[in-house]
């Protein structure tokens, strides 16, 4: 057995905890069973950043081991990093060095983030959230946004019920975020790590104009 089989064998024989809560990913983190962590900055961000030369007030939640908050710091970007796991928050400032004041230690669902912010970015938080948290999720972006703000990162579609990660179906992310944000960008991933390989796509949604709601029903080029 290999040293992640090992760790995953321990972890499943271990207490159930609530993937909605801090102490399950304190111990993944403290155990080193992190597969989701991509180790680095994904091709799409990195061209999203070149893409993006004007200062940007960045929120991203569940920020983990915080690579990508280290990018968009070193773009000059003004960033605000958050995990409400202890364990992640020192993953995170072991890899942010000297901006390791960007992570700071809070819920997103009830933090004060300062809103508003020009950028919420997403990777592998929402997958974490139980699905039961996505309406709440969805409802959140929303509200830390500006009037032209904008939701970009990578998103992971799985009919699978189990998790985490936690899925996508088809339709759902326009079930979720078409109310009150409209999608700008939906590319293929071409390097994805092994966990969310074939299974996610980048995308970019922005704030819809003050009063102007769609239907979910009516969002364009959907998902697959």
């Amino acid at each position: 057995m290999s040293g992640a089989d090992d760790r995953a064998d321990r972890l499943r024989r271990g207490p159930k905890l609530d993937p909605a809560g801090p102490e399950f990913w304190d111990v993944r983190f403290r155990d080193g069973f992190t597969p989701w962590d991509a180790g680095g900055v994904p091709a799409a961000l990195r061209d999203f950043l070149r893409r993006s030369p004007a200062k940007l007030r960045v929120l991203i939640p569940g920020c983990g081991s915080a690579y990508e908050a280290r990018a968009f710091a070193e773009a000059g970007h003004e960033v605000v990093a958050i995990d409400f796991s202890d364990a992640a928050l020192e993953a995170a400032r072991r890899v942010l060095g000297s901006w390791a004041h960007l992570a700071r230690r809070g819920d997103f669902f009830a933090f004060d983030v300062g809103a508003p912010f020009d950028l919420v970015y997403e990777r592998a938080f929402l997958c974490a959230l139980p699905r039961a948290h996505w309406s709440r999720w969805a409802q959140r972006v929303a509200e830390v946004l500006g009037p032209a703000g904008r939701l970009a990162g990578f998103f992971f579609w799985n009919d699978d019920e189990r998790g985490p990660p936690f899925g996508l179906k088809p339709g759902e992310i326009e079930s979720l975020l078409a109310p009150a944000l409209e999608r700008v960008e939906d590319a293929a991933v071409a390097d994805s790590i092994a966990v969310f390989a074939g299974r996610e796509r980048w995308q970019v949604w922005r704030q819809r104009p003050q009063g102007v709601k769609e239907s979910p029903n009516s969002s364009a080029g959907r998902s697959k």
